[in-house]
């Protein structure tokens, strides 16, 4: 399986991902994280801010990931994650991912070098983020 969640930035595992050619933007309007067997969506407190994911990509890359289906060329992606804020960990002790809200984070994280990116790798404050009571797959509420 290939990991989707980059949390050592200064693991020799990523180093070559991490000038701005290879970081890119997700956009979100809500995420969830494993709970109890099922899942537990959270959102922004403030509906109009936009969020994305930090993350990380390479296009076309080439290997063999399964025998049976022999060389591969695929696009694979990871999100950069964190320690959580208070809402998150309250469900997930470990880790959150990275969200960026402002245009000049997602100008820093895009067009930075790592040194001045990293800086982004924490979470949002305490109360940035609403906790969802019920919700579908795409996290809005039902």
């Amino acid at each position: 399986p290939g990991v989707t969640n980059v949390r050592n930035l200064a693991s020799r595992h990523w180093q070559r991902w991490l000038g701005p050619a290879h970081r890119c933007l997700v956009p979100i309007t809500s995420f969830a994280e494993p709970v109890n067997g099922g899942n537990q969506w959270f959102s922004c407190a403030d509906p109009d801010r936009p969020m994305f994911f930090a993350g990380i990509e390479t296009r076309s890359w080439r290997s063999v990931r399964k025998v049976k289906d022999g060389e591969t060329e695929d696009d694979l992606f990871a999100f950069l994650t964190c320690l959580p804020n208070v809402e998150v960990a309250a469900v997930h002790p470990k880790a959150m991912p990275v969200i960026l809200t402002k245009p000049g984070e997602w100008d820093l994280w895009l067009n930075s070098p790592i040194e001045a990116a990293q800086q982004l790798q924490r979470p949002l404050p305490d109360g940035a983020l609403l906790p969802l009571d019920t919700a579908d797959e795409t996290g809005r509420l039902i």
